[in-house]
């Protein structure tokens, strides 16, 4: 695959990582998740595990707030512009997917951007964030579905868009199906716009 760079958006607890991953491995392109938040401690000498914490929480908190008044521009859109940048970069160098972090509205101008939605069943999800992430909120569906608020309250705010809604993606896979099919699927449509876009 000579063109495509594939953004994935998901749900959590949805397997959408795993996805990304796998499709990494089975296109044999490189693959950036945390990579982008090293590259953005480096350039603005945040420490990753702020950058992580700023990225699950909604936009708009007293801390949030604290920061406008004492800097020219907050912090989480310093931070945003510097993950824009690094994106931006990393699919100009080539195909790779990248996972989250609005990079399907930050590639919107691109036309080698395959923008795919991974969600699963609340059941499966909830199993996969204990199994993976070694979760045991007593209440996981309300757990599960405030860390979903939160991406959508970062993507409402830096995109401007509805987080989840199909208009914003060119495909939208559904986990239920298994991994490896999900991942099959994305696959499918990603050489077939590759195919396009090599005959232009």
């Amino acid at each position: 695959m000579k063109h495509v760079v594939i953004s994935i958006s998901r749900q959590y607890g949805s397997g959408g990582r795993l996805v990304a991953q796998r499709l990494s491995e089975v296109l044999n392109i490189p693959f950036y998740d945390k990579e982008i938040i090293q590259k953005v401690s480096k350039e603005t000498g945040l420490t990753e595990q702020y950058i992580r914490q700023m990225e699950s929480k909604p936009t708009g908190s007293f801390i949030f707030d604290l920061y406008s008044m004492t800097q020219t521009m907050p912090l989480p859109d310093q931070v945003f512009i510097a993950q824009s940048r690094i994106i931006k970069e990393a699919a100009m160098q080539g195909p790779c997917v990248i996972v989250g972090r609005c990079s399907d509205y930050v590639l919107d101008e691109f036309p080698s951007c395959l923008r795919v939605f991974v969600s699963a069943p609340m059941a499966e999800r909830v199993r996969r964030v204990r199994e993976t992430y070694q979760v045991e909120a007593v209440h996981m569906e309300n757990h599960i579905n405030r860390q979903d608020r939160y991406r959508a309250s970062y993507y409402s705010h830096f995109a401007g868009k509805k987080w989840g809604d199909m208009s914003n993606y060119d495909l939208c896979v559904n986990t239920r199906i298994g991994v490896e099919q999900a991942v099959k699927v994305i696959q499918t449509a990603a050489l077939s716009l590759d195919g396009e876009l090599s005959g232009k």
